[in-house]
């Protein structure tokens, strides 16, 4: 059963195999065997590949299937449509677009499985890019809010600067009728005389002023302060909001490119390996000799060539047969005397007819 299943995807005609030794059943099963576990590498490699595009299970076997399927079919054809020939060259010649085809396949198929084998590598370079596609991204986003929240710290700083200012020249005004009442400084006479009251008076006037400013400039300053704190907030919502795209940076394409940035030999190897297993049922034929099947189904082409060739030879001995026979009739017809008095009879009146109607029209234009 299982030989049989081998016969069937190794494309053979089954009514020419059964007559044919074991020795040439179990060659062409083993071409099958290939084909088919090549094609079960395919489904298996795309179901992966398809998965880690989509994250569903049902989509990539359902589209992994149909692609095992196909890559099933192009080998069957390849290996069915390979003819034994004298020359190994003209075999050779007659395979290259199929090598081609099949190196395009295994290139193909053993990607995916290249991912799956290197995974924890690729893994360890997706993390890297992350951490740098997350610094970067920090780093653009704090570009847009960095420039107003450095100007509205600047306007804090200006505004606690003026208080400071206005606090000492109050501390100024203080220490001046101070020294007015020690005798220190101004009039140098010690008590308080209307020299220092009015510089008390300044100093008060001052402090007054000094505390609504304070209260002026600590509303401002609070409102900025809170200003600043809204754009960190805006700032963070944003990095959140970007995060997650930067966390489903690992689809089949970034893993792609993150397979080449490792070591590319064992890929190579891999790719070989998939190389000579897609290759081997093209090699195998190639490299055999002509075998039982070879001959037979050469005697069964040879045989339908022959009937072909001949039906198209009888058609074109018919055909020549049936002109020469037309022409020799319709000579003999051609030399009989009442034919000929029947159609010169004819003629005079088409003639008759044509003239009459000549004169007819002439008549009606005068």
């Amino acid at each position: 059963m299982l030989k049989q299943f081998f016969l069937v995807c190794s494309g053979v005609d089954l009514n020419l195999i059964r007559d044919c030794s074991d020795g040439e059943q179990t060659k062409y099963a083993g071409i099958g065997a290939t084909v088919f576990f090549t094609a079960l590498m395919a489904f298996i490699a795309s179901a992966y590949a398809l998965y880690t595009v989509f994250d569903n299970p049902f989509a990539a076997v359902g589209f992994g299937l149909i692609w095992g399927l196909l890559i099933f079919n192009l080998d069957r054809f390849i290996v069915s449509t390979l003819r034994k020939r004298k020359n190994k060259f003209d075999e050779f010649l007659q395979a290259t677009p199929r090598i081609i085809l099949a190196v395009i396949i295994a290139i193909v198929i053993s990607k995916p499985l290249e991912l799956k084998i290197f995974e924890k590598e690729i893994n360890q370079v997706l993390l890297e890019q992350k951490n740098e596609l997350t610094l970067s991204n920090k780093t653009q986003i704090a570009q847009q809010f960095t420039p107003e929240i450095e100007q509205i710290s600047q306007e804090i700083t200006r505004l606690k600067n003026d208080v400071t200012a206005k606090e000492q020249e109050v501390n100024g005004l203080y220490e001046t009728y101070i020294a007015e009442a020690e005798g220190r400084k101004g009039t140098e006479l010690i008590g308080k005389g209307p020299v220092y009251q009015e510089k008390r008076d300044k100093h008060d006037a001052a402090l007054q002023e000094l505390q609504a400013f304070r209260a002026e400039n600590s509303e401002k300053v609070a409102a900025k302060e809170l200003a600043i704190t809204d754009l960190i907030t805006k700032q963070k919502e944003q990095e959140a909001t970007t995060q997650p795209i930067i966390d489903g940076f690992d689809g089949l394409m970034a893993r792609v490119n993150a397979l080449g940035e490792l070591a590319w030999l064992p890929s190579f190897f891999i790719f070989l390996l998939f190389l000579a297993i897609e290759t081997s049922p093209i090699f195998a034929k190639l490299f055999t000799s002509k075998g039982e099947y070879d001959f037979k189904f050469q005697d069964a082409e040879d045989a339908v060539k022959t009937w072909v060739t001949q039906k198209v030879h009888q058609r074109k001995t018919l055909l020549q047969t049936d002109q020469s026979l037309n022409n020799k009739v319709y000579a003999d017809i051609a030399e009989e005397e009442e034919l000929y008095t029947y159609k010169r009879k004819k003629a005079r009146e088409l003639m008759q007819l044509q003239a009459d109607a000549f004169f007819n029209l002439q008549k009606k234009q005068f």
